[in-house]
């Protein structure tokens, strides 16, 4: 249980209301921030605007899994006035407080390095990414279906990236009886493509496994479904990037082409917000626990 533990939740989207619930069936003390559009239907969950104050006391701070911009915006759906995280906040942070995220940019980095508050990127670690890449897989998989006029049965498709979504991507794909292909950068990955039964080849050599492609799904974030790539695609192919933005498509030359090309980010909280959040708070209580067994905020559990 987590009776005593001070948690604030800024801001966030249908998974965090998830969170919220977990800490609450654990006997946590939480303060809620941006969500006035919300009836609050937790009794024992107070509902305050942003201060120093309210912070001053805080021993974990609970961001939106994009965490914020590079203005200190914070993603609050539920919010009827715009939020945002300025540095007088992290400043106003006791030292033991940590902030707990999916995802930083080097905004909030910055910010927690310079007045030593630790932070704790969800998204980073392999156990929330493993979960993760289910609905990321569905949610591609919806996509697929409804800009194509072909079964995912028979057809080819490419994976580019074996990474955690990647791997899962391409192990969905398969088994809705498509022709799997994957593109891996390191030639160690070669033995596990084939031993998965799919067809590897090298990104380097990208070019020569597009010509015949009905779907594409990108996971790797930088630049590599380039002009010249597209170029040699057909035009029924769809792409679905589905690597964090801006993503690595040309989108640009893709529609000039007239191949549909998407980008797909945060597809678990649009197409399962609910096992999104599930992921994310039994993780975060988990991590939060341990910590508690290690005695790094038991005193101050104990005030």
């Amino acid at each position: 249980m987590l009776t005593g533990f001070q948690v604030v939740f800024l801001g966030g989207d249908a998974r965090q209301l998830e969170v919220i619930d977990k800490f609450a069936e654990m006997d946590a003390t939480i303060t809620i921030v941006g969500f006035d559009k919300l009836n609050n239907s937790w009794a024992e969950v107070s509902q305050q605007p942003l201060s120093l104050d309210l912070l001053a006391n805080a021993d974990a701070l609970v961001l939106p899994v994009v965490g914020c911009d590079d203005t200190g915006l914070i993603q609050a759906i539920y919010s009827s006035q715009s939020l945002v995280l300025l540095e007088d906040h992290i400043a106003a942070l006791p030292q033991h407080c940590v902030i707990y995220t999916g995802m930083a940019k080097s905004y909030l980095r910055k910010l927690c390095a310079k007045h030593q508050i630790k932070l704790v990127e969800l998204l980073e670690r392999d156990d929330v990414a493993i979960y993760n890449s289910i609905p990321t897989a569905e949610g591609a998989l919806m996509m697929a279906i409804q800009n194509t006029d072909i079964t995912i049965h028979g057809s080819t498709c490419a994976v580019l990236g074996i990474g955690r979504t990647g791997f899962t991507m391409a192990k969905t794909l398969q088994g809705l009886g498509a022709d799997v292909r994957v593109g891996i950068r390191r030639d160690e990955h070669i033995a596990r493509a084939v031993q998965m039964g799919w067809k590897p080849f090298l990104i380097r050599d990208l070019g020569l496994h597009v010509t015949d492609v009905d779907l594409l799904f990108n996971t790797i974030p930088t630049m590599i479904v380039t002009a010249q790539i597209i170029s040699k695609m057909p035009n029924r192919a769809v792409i679905i990037d589905l690597a964090s933005a801006p993503g690595g498509i040309d989108f640009r030359f893709a529609e000039k082409r007239g191949i549909k090309a998407l980008l797909a980010p945060g597809l678990p909280g649009i197409v399962a917000p609910k096992t999104a959040g599930r992921i994310i708070a039994n993780c975060l209580t988990q991590l939060i626990l341990d910590e508690i067994e290690l005695g790094g905020i038991e005193s101050e559990l104990a005030r």
